[in-house]
């Protein structure tokens, strides 16, 4: 079965627009399947993968590019950082849209062989591991429904277990509908290993492998939280030059991803640090070898794979357009707002995330009353506890406490 990706019609209008577009997510998590549905007469696909090709695209990148097709799809472009210059050649002498439509399984542009932008000419569509929300083949109106105030009364079977256990599985399509977790962490630890093998090489040397290998897990280790490089590298002993060096390479393999401080306030003690994130919690479970029953008995844990969900979820949302930006929000009386989304109305949405089946109309919503009183000033501001029981409830003006799983149902 071939399941709808939410982008598939942002990249067909893209095709319509741009004379370049260009497709970056993870290995594996479905961009060829998607080109790949696009595919018609008027279209030719070729992969760098191919050796062969790749050998052709070096000797003559102009050879390589030329096609009597509407549009050339080429997959795993990062393999052929010297194709960019050619295409941008290509389509400044004939700006028609819609000539290339290439994917890449790291972050081409941040590529020290990459000097051209392709600026005004490219549409960049970022693709991720399946949301949960694609898995049960529904629209995504989460954030738009949230706006509006539509959660549905009631919603079951979807208690702390069942979404630590979808959080397990993870969205790489290859082990989504792999029952034996066994099976699928082994998949999932070959998968890390291939791309820190096969994958970094493509954009940067780095001998020391084993190095990458411990700091992906102790990253992944600290997702949902606030990034302290000082701390991480102290008892790594890498000085904060090199471990940002190295962050900045797993974000360009799109294995990890950093969120944003709110910074729209003269509120002076609003702190300005990143939040960082696994970007699929299947993958983060792996690495750090968690058993699903530990977990559900670990208040930390299981708080911790929850809330990456929970950001994974928003940013395919938020990902689908630019109405719609995503942060977090802490200050240094340790008031804290897991996820802050603002839309293009200036509209704002309060998500504080709760692994457990119970709220507290008071403890659980002082966060969210202090910013709707202290920075949304005259904007429209609605807050959001997820959990994970059953019923919505109100909890104070423009405030609810959701179920959780309303973000895929």
């Amino acid at each position: 079965m071939i399941y709808s990706r939410w982008q598939i019609n942002t990249i067909k209008q893209a095709l319509t627009a741009r004379r370049v577009v260009i497709i970056s997510g993870p290995r594996q998590c479905g961009k060829t399947t998607l080109v790949r549905q696009i595919v018609s007469d008027e279209i030719v696909y070729r992969t760098l993968d191919d050796e062969a090709r790749l050998k052709v695209a070096k000797e003559d990148p102009l050879g390589f590019l030329k096609h009597d097709h509407g549009t050339m799809i080429i997959d795993e472009v990062q393999k052929a950082p010297f194709l960019i210059p050619a295409i941008k050649m290509i389509v400044d002498i004939n700006p028609v849209p819609g000539q290339f439509l290439l994917t890449g399984s790291a972050d081409i542009q941040k590529n020290p062989e990459v000097t051209e932008s392709l600026a005004g000419r490219v549409k960049h569509i970022r693709l991720r591991p399946f949301s949960q929300g694609e898995l049960a083949q529904k629209p995504p109106t989460f954030l738009e429904r949230a706006f509006a105030h539509d959660f549905p009364l009631q919603i079951l079977n979807n208690d702390k277990e069942a979404v630590v256990k979808r959080a397990f599985i993870g969205g790489y399509p290859e082990v989504t509908f792999t029952k034996d977790p066994k099976l699928r962490k082994d998949w999932l630890h070959d998968y890390a290993e291939t791309m820190l093998k096969r994958d970094l090489k493509d954009i940067a040397n780095i001998r020391r492998k084993d190095s990458m290998r411990h700091l992906l897990r102790t990253f992944v280790a600290w997702s949902s939280k606030l990034m302290d490089l000082s701390g991480i590298g102290g008892k790594l002993q890498l000085n904060r030059q090199t471990l940002n060096t190295y962050l900045n390479l797993l974000e360009s393999l799109y294995l990890l991803e950093r969120l944003p401080a709110w910074t729209e306030t003269d509120y002076q003690f609003v702190g300005q640090r990143d939040k960082i994130f696994a970007t699929d919690t299947g993958l983060m479970a792996a690495l750090l070898d968690w058993r699903l029953e530990e977990v559900l008995l670990d208040s930390d844990r299981s708080g911790k794979i929850i809330e990456t969900l929970v950001y994974n979820e928003l940013a395919a949302h938020a990902s689908l357009g630019r109405e719609n930006q995503l942060y977090h929000y802490r200050d240094r009386h340790n008031r804290e707002i897991d996820f802050i989304v603002k839309n293009d109305d200036g509209h704002i949405l309060g998500i504080e995330v709760k692994a457990g089946s119970r709220v507290s109309p008071h403890d659980d919503t002082r966060h969210l009353r202090f910013f709707q009183e202290k920075m949304t000033k005259n904007k429209l501001f609605t807050g959001i506890v997820l959990y994970t029981g059953e019923d919505t409830l109100p909890l104070g003006e423009n405030i609810f406490a959701v179920p959780l799983a309303c973000l895929w149902r």
